[in-house]
């Protein structure tokens, strides 16, 4: 049997082009989800396709970068796609895992996404601390005030009973006691 997965990272982008590719490669089964690439926690349809594969099935994505942006987080996925006795395809690149070269070049690929995830994170990284030495970048507005949780805890409130009153963490508090 022919499993398809898509992913997109954020629910404004659209599933549509890889639901058609994955369906125009004959996938009978299809499983689609819209969460960030760069971990497997929290991608249930992921974990679900993972789930439903069989012996002799081929689980085929467009890019595999849509599967992972980690070469370890790849690997495990490929282990657990072996291990059922299936096969990895893709359809946009020269993947399949039942060949010793299509191995190779999704081992390349692996390590060329893991690259550009590190290099986006660096560059966000860099804009952001260009900004803050430009005065424009403050961070997140601080969601209770300072004073607010001191007033509180003044009036012999416990810091986990302000944490729930106010919808906080507990060591928001802490920090915000500590400031």
């Amino acid at each position: 049997m022919l499993v398809g997965y898509g992913r997109v990272s954020s629910s404004s982008q659209d599933l549509d082009i890889q639901h058609d590719a994955l369906r125009a490669a004959g996938c009978e089964k299809l499983f689609m989800e819209k969460e960030s690439g760069t971990s497997t926690d929290n991608r249930k349809a992921l974990s679900d396709a993972l789930e439903f594969i069989r012996e002799g099935d081929c689980f085929i994505v467009t890019r595999i970068d849509r599967l992972a942006r980690s070469v370890s987080d790849l690997e495990t996925i490929v282990a657990k796609v072996k291990a059922k006795g299936a096969f990895l395809k893709a359809v946009d690149q020269p993947i399949d895992t039942s060949s010793p070269a299509g191995v190779a070049f999704l081992q390349m690929l692996g390590v060329f996404a893991q690259f550009e995830t590190a290099i986006r994170k660096e560059r966000q990284l860099e804009g952001i601390a260009k900004a803050k030495s430009e005065g424009r970048y403050k961070g997140r507005k601080p969601t209770v005030s300072v004073e607010q949780v001191k007033a509180m805890k003044a009036e012999g409130v416990r810091p986990v009973d302000i944490a729930s009153k106010l919808g906080i963490a507990r060591a928001s508090v802490y920090r915000a006691l500590a400031a």
